[in-house]
């Protein structure tokens, strides 16, 4: 039998080691129609993709009603401000004798900064003439709630009398009336000053906003 050594080269037909050529099968080819993009395929696709976008666009919540949620959403209650003391509940040590005692003047606020409100009062006895002189106190509640005097910023034997009362940015301020001299009739004072009272290292300090004037 002759060997055939040669593949490239060119023999005739008859020749023992002349080859048919074979084309390629059909079934040896592989199969592309997967891979072509059709018409159909781009239009299933592009409904899919919008009908996610549509679902997510429903499922979004309106920004107005968001806002308006988060409005309505209650938040914690602030905490209640405490009453301030009542005076009426607390005896002040002014010694009236049979005369019963009056207030003259009113004001609340927070003095030492804990957020509390203390109540500052001015009294007096409730004498039928003259002018009585005037006691300035300070008042607190205690753990159950129950008023208490805790200072005196201005005592009656001072001989000076209160008036305009206030408590501003923890400090309480008032005119005060006196008098030059012992001798001046209790009727007459005939001094005035602007004191003020702040709470300072356990203890209510007093300055003068004004020096005593004549009146």
């Amino acid at each position: 039998m002759a060997r055939c050594r040669s593949p490239t080269r060119h023999r005739p037909a008859g020749h023992p080691c002349h080859r048919r050529s074979s084309p390629v099968q059909p079934a040896d080819a592989p199969d592309l129609a997967h891979t072509r993009t059709r018409p159909a395929h781009w239009l299933a696709t592009a409904a899919a993709t919008a009908a996610v976008v549509a679902l997510a666009a429903l499922l979004q919540p309106d920004p107005a009603t968001a806002k308006d949620t988060a409005a309505e959403r209650p938040g914690p209650s602030p905490a209640a401000t405490p009453a301030a003391p009542d005076p009426s509940a607390v005896t002040l040590p002014l010694n009236c004798g049979n005369i019963k005692s009056t207030l003259v003047g009113r004001a609340t606020g927070d003095l030492d900064g804990d957020r509390r409100p203390e109540t500052v009062v001015a009294a007096r006895c409730a004498a039928g003439s003259g002018t009585p002189p005037t006691g300035v106190y300070v008042l607190t509640a205690d753990r159950t709630g129950a008023p208490r005097l805790v200072a005196t910023l201005l005592a009656p034997e001072s001989r000076q009398t209160a008036q305009s009362l206030a408590v501003r940015d923890g400090a309480v301020t008032a005119t005060l009336l006196g008098y030059s001299s012992p001798d001046v009739p209790s009727c007459c004072p005939d001094l005035t000053e602007r004191a003020r009272w702040t709470w300072q290292d356990g203890s209510f300090l007093r300055t003068l906003q004004r020096p005593p004037q004549a009146l």
